[in-house]
């Protein structure tokens, strides 16, 4: 009986353990074996009030806003190059413009596409006004392809 309870407790701490191991980054797996890209979205904020929201980007020249269930989340660039994310960071950081980087996973061939030429593009940019309206580009590009494919 007291080799049956501790090869028991023994068996449970091993599951645990394996369980942490294989899902503790499922998310990550799961895309993976889906085959989608990973991007770096740089997002001003999320909001679940509309007029607070709307209070808050007035000042930004372009961005998109992504509303799931009751919430908005306001983005102002995308990439899929994580030192280019991070240079678009300390563009707005130097304006005061508190912004973070979300990791997100996308499978439009097209759009991972156009968002690596537009990478290029952002690496041979010389100031950072070339760089936001490359960022606009790609953020109507979203538009266009992400969104309305969502819609239809």
């Amino acid at each position: 009986m007291k080799k049956t309870i501790i090869k028991g407790i023994i068996l449970i701490i091993i599951g645990y353990i394996l369980g942490n191991i294989l899902f503790a980054n499922k998310i990550e797996l799961i895309e993976k074996l889906l085959n989608k890209d990973t991007y770096y979205f740089i997002e001003q904020g999320i909001y679940y009030d509309k007029s607070i929201m709307e209070a808050n980007i007035k000042n930004l020249d372009f961005k998109t806003i992504v509303k799931k269930e009751e919430q908005y989340s306001v983005y102002i660039g995308i990439t899929k190059d994580i030192d280019i994310a991070k240079r678009i960071k300390g563009i707005y950081d130097n304006k005061n413009i508190k912004v973070n980087i979300r990791e997100k996973y996308l499978s439009s061939k097209e759009f991972s596409n156009n968002v690596d030429q537009f990478d290029i593009l952002v690496k041979s940019a010389k100031d950072n006004e070339e760089v936001l309206t490359i960022e606009e580009v790609i953020l109507a590009n979203y538009e266009e392809i992400i969104k309305n494919s969502a819609t239809n």
